[in-house]
Formats: structure tokens, C-alpha cells, sequence
């Protein structure tokens, strides 16, 4: 169950128009590393401290695959790419490693992420 509270915005492009209400999801807690080894060793046969160095093994080579410039898949979940921002130059012949203003992480949910979205059921509360 995903909660939601309500927050008023107003609009940047015409401060005199009136507030608006919108819904916005809040969070319920942090799920870490620690938690989702114990989580997968109670529904398998590997034991925690194994869980919790595959997943500590992941984070390493994802990030290693990722400074490579891989496109890292992680099934059902998605994929995670580098992405950049730079200047913009008149002439293709001016562009260079010197116009990357900073880097960023994209992620592409795959499919079977993007149904769940489909399915939430959302609670409101007093926030």
C-alpha cells in the first residue's frame, strides 16, 4: 500500500492564480542491503551473510560496468545507463570531453516493473 498526502502548489508561471492540491506519495521506510539478504535467505536456501555478498558484489560491478560506459540489464527490473550533460557548441568540431558538465545515472524500468505500477493501491494520509 503505497500512502500519499496532500500538498499545495502554486503556479510558477502565474502567482496570482490560486493554489492548487495535489497528491504525493510518501515514504514508508528504507529498505537496505541488509534487509533484502535477510529477505532472500528466508525465501531460499542460501544463507544471509551469502546474500549479502552477492548484493554487496552486485553494487561493485554494476558500478565497474556502468564506468565502462555498459548498459548494465537487470532483468524484470530494468536497465541502468550512464547519461550526460554538456554545453551546447555552434560547430561539431568543437565538441569535447571539456563540455561535459556533469554525469548522471538513467533507469529504464523493464516491463514487468512498469505493470506493477499498474496494480498499487494507494491510502491518503494526514501529512
Amino acid at each position: 500500500m503505497v500512502h500519499i498526502k496532500t500538498i499545495g502548489r502554486l503556479n510558477p508561471q502565474d502567482v496570482e492564480a490560486p493554489t492548487k492540491f495535489y497528491a504525493q506519495a510518501v515514504s514508508a521506510g528504507t529498505t537496505d542491503l541488509d534487509r533484502l539478504a535477510f529477505l532472500i535467505s528466508n525465501q531460499s536456501t542460501v544463507r544471509e551473510a551469502d546474500c549479502l555478498a552477492v548484493l554487496s558484489a552486485l553494487q561493485h560491478n554494476m558500478m565497474d560496468e556502468l564506468m565502462q560506459g555498459r548498459v548494465v540489464q537487470l532483468g524484470v527490473l530494468g536497465n541502468f545507463q550512464i547519461g550526460i550533460r554538456s554545453e551546447g557548441k555552434e560547430l561539431a568540431n568543437e565538441v569535447s570531453t571539456s563540455v561535459v558538465k556533469s554525469a548522471h545515472i538513467n533507469f529504464r524500468p523493464g516491463k514487468r516493473l512498469r505493470n506493477m505500477l499498474k496494480t498499487l493501491n494507494y491510502k491518503l494520509v494526514q501529512g
